[in-house]
Formats: structure tokens, C-alpha cells, sequence
């Protein structure tokens, strides 16, 4: 056997730097819905929902001269609804000896705090679509709740759909499953939905209205709904609401405080994201209700 006339690779990797990522959260998501929400601030952690309601309102059109005029009244919703920010909360510990000896080329502690940060965020798109109180899925009125003809979500379906939230309206959500199915209908019918680029990525549209996809919206036995929304507080659409200016802001209502060092030698930080959404108006969301994700064509 000859000895080795060269230096090794694996020998030679002991002097050579490794290029690394920063740590990474494979349960992140685009968070599509949270970024095509328009965020409203709220000043003291509540938000009231003021409407007129809906009385006979007297009017006349070209009265005759001398003619008495009709005396018009809007009254006010006695008990509106007010939304109060809700928090996604969760804490977190560094060891101050992992952070000082460990902190090149990544300081951990920011680390750490990226990852939770994103852990929040995610649920905090959750709890936008599927919170007890204000979730838009649980707050859909039911005279806007529409079915699919036949499960499967189909053009005709989106145009229903369409039809019910018919004021300016802004764009489908959907889990992906149900975004694939719709294409798949529409591929059985020779009508390819046409694209559009939104944050630079592609995203199909029906009529000219993106549809966005989030794992957040439920698929159970391969049943799952569509939405349809209008937002923004002119068009008393969808808005979600934050406060801003909160102690140890890092970005809009999202806060990180450092609670002390304990006798174990961590470092505990705590991380609070403050958020809720409002429905402004009753027609301002709609739902297609019983769409099926699982039914495929045969092709000759």
C-alpha cells in the first residue's frame, strides 16, 4: 500500500470555513392574506363598527313647486360591535453562555427570535380566518353562504359567488387543494384561468380577481369553503386592525421585551403580537360552502 502523496478532502475540510444559512422554519407560508388586508390602528385596543339602520328613508324626486318636502332620518345602531385586539403571545429563553460564546457568525438571540417571530405571524394569520370571535370564516352572515352545484368548485360556482359579493369586490381565498380543483374544472372546460403577478409571484384569477391561496382556511374529507372579499374602511370591506406605538415595538404591533435573567443563567424574552379583523359590512365577505377537493378527469 502506498501512503497518500496529497492532502485528503476530509482533512483538508478541517481548515475550510463552512457557509451557512440562518436556521430555518419549515412551517412557514407566504402569508398572502395578511399582506392584501389593509391594516386599520386602533387607538385604545377596541374598535367600534358604527352603521345606520335600515329605516324607510323619505325622499322625493322633482317635487312640485310649493310642494311640502319629505324630512329624512338615519337612525343609529344602539348596540354596535366592537372589536377588541386580541394577543398571540409566547415566551422564550436564551442561556446568556450559549449567546456570548456562540454568537459569531449568527448572534443567537436574534436567532431565536426570528423563529419565534415567524411562528407568531403564522398564527396570527390563523386566527384572522378561524378565530371564535372575529374569524372571518365564523363571520360570514348567512344570507352571503352559497353551495357548490355539485362539489367540485367550478366557474359556474365562482361566478355565483361573484354575483353575491358583487360590490368591488377584491379577491377569492382559498386552501390550495381548492385553488387546483378549480383549475382542474376549468381545464375540463377549455377555459385556462388567466394570471396575474401580485409580490412578484404568479396567482391564477377568475374574472379578473386573484385567487389566494392559505393552508389556514380547513380541509376536512376533502371538503373545504371559498371566500370572497371586499376590503378597505372606504368600501366597508375587510380591514384587520392593529395598534401601533406599544412598548418594545419591533413592527407594527409586535412587541419584544426582555424579562429578566434567572438563576439558571437564561435570558427570557417575551414576544406579543396584538391583532383582530372587522367585517365593516355584511355583503363585505362571502362563502362557497361544500367544495370538494378530490374529483379528477379522465383525459382521452
Amino acid at each position: 500500500m502506498t501512503s497518500p502523496r496529497t492532502i485528503g478532502e476530509r482533512a483538508a475540510r478541517q481548515l475550510s470555513n463552512t457557509t451557512k444559512t440562518p436556521p430555518q422554519w419549515r412551517g412557514a407560508t407566504p402569508r398572502w392574506l395578511v399582506q392584501m388586508i389593509p391594516w386599520t390602528p386602533v387607538e385604545a385596543g377596541v374598535y367600534r363598527v358604527n352603521q345606520a339602520l335600515d329605516d324607510k328613508f323619505a325622499v322625493k324626486c322633482s317635487p312640485e313647486l310649493g310642494e311640502e318636502l319629505p324630512v329624512g332620518f338615519s337612525d343609529y345602531e344602539p348596540n354596535p360591535r366592537e372589536y377588541v385586539l386580541t394577543s398571540v403571545t409566547t415566551t422564550i429563553e436564551v442561556d446568556t453562555r450559549i449567546s456570548d460564546l456562540f454568537r459569531s457568525p449568527m448572534d443567537q438571540v436574534k436567532e431565536q427570535l426570528t423563529l419565534a417571530v415567524e411562528k407568531l405571524k403564522e398564527r396570527q394569520e390563523s386566527e384572522v380566518l378561524n378565530n371564535k370571535a372575529y374569524g372571518l370564516l365564523r363571520n360570514v352572515d348567512p344570507d352571503m353562504r352559497i353551495k357548490t352545484r355539485k362539489g367540485p368548485p367550478t366557474p359556474d360556482d365562482l361566478d355565483e359567488l361573484i354575483g353575491t359579493v358583487w360590490k368591488e369586490p377584491s379577491f377569492f381565498l382559498a386552501h390550495p387543494k381548492a385553488i387546483a380543483a378549480f383549475g382542474r374544472e376549468c381545464t375540463r372546460r377549455g377555459v385556462p384561468p388567466p394570471t396575474v403577478s401580485l409580490f412578484g409571484s404568479p396567482f391564477l384569477t377568475w374574472r379578473g380577481i386573484p385567487l389566494v391561496p392559505t393552508d389556514k382556511i380547513p380541509v376536512k374529507d376533502h371538503k373545504t369553503e371559498i371566500l370572497l372579499m371586499r376590503t378597505g374602511e372606504r368600501k366597508r370591506g375587510v380591514v384587520g386592525l392593529f395598534q401601533p406605538g406599544i412598548p418594545g415595538e419591533v413592527s407594527p404591533s409586535l412587541s419584544v421585551r426582555l424579562m429578566g435573567i434567572n438563576q439558571r443563567g437564561a435570558a427570557s424574552y417575551l414576544l406579543s403580537l396584538y391583532c383582530s379583523v372587522a367585517i365593516l359590512a355584511h355583503d363585505a365577505v362571502g362563502a362557497l360552502e361544500g367544495v370538494t377537493t378530490n374529483h379528477y378527469h379522465e383525459y382521452p
